[in-house]
């Protein structure tokens, strides 16, 4: 096993609040981009997955999320028929967005821009995935 630390951050939550890195766990150490995608997918899917048969999901809501929820009169994740989520499929899925630009993903200073971009392991970097937040109207 070898442990990489992460960090998440979302356009809108969160201003001026310091961001705890996270400790995740992965099987080896990933040495480009998308081996570093493909790790942390599959093993988020597998967390989930098994939060979700223990009946854990709902400590993962924000109180603002919560709120919302409750005012629109349902508090849930939307799930459908409580199945499990597919590692392919969201392996596939988190590729498709980084490529898209969806996100974009730091390791300590450096921006790993492409699927190839070999992570800097000198620096023993802090991850950081950035999620964009997409405007209308523009």
């Amino acid at each position: 096993m070898y442990t990489i630390y992460v960090q998440k951050k979302r356009p809108g939550r969160g201003r001026g609040g310091e961001i705890a890195p996270e400790a995740i766990s992965l099987p080896e150490r990933p040495e480009t981009a998308g081996q570093l995608i493909e790790s942390l997918v599959r093993q988020q899917v597998r967390d989930y997955n098994a939060r979700k048969d223990a009946g854990q999901l709902l400590g993962w809501l924000t109180k603002e999320e919560i709120g919302e929820k409750a005012q629109a009169g349902k508090v849930s994740f939307g799930l459908h028929g409580g199945e499990d989520a597919d590692e392919s499929r969201a392996v596939e899925n988190a590729i498709q967005c980084f490529e898209d630009g969806l996100y974009h993903i730091f390791a300590g200073k450096t921006e790993l821009k492409d699927l190839d971009s070999q992570i800097p392991w000198e620096e023993e970097p802090v991850f950081t995935l950035v999620r964009l937040a997409m405007l209308s109207g523009w």
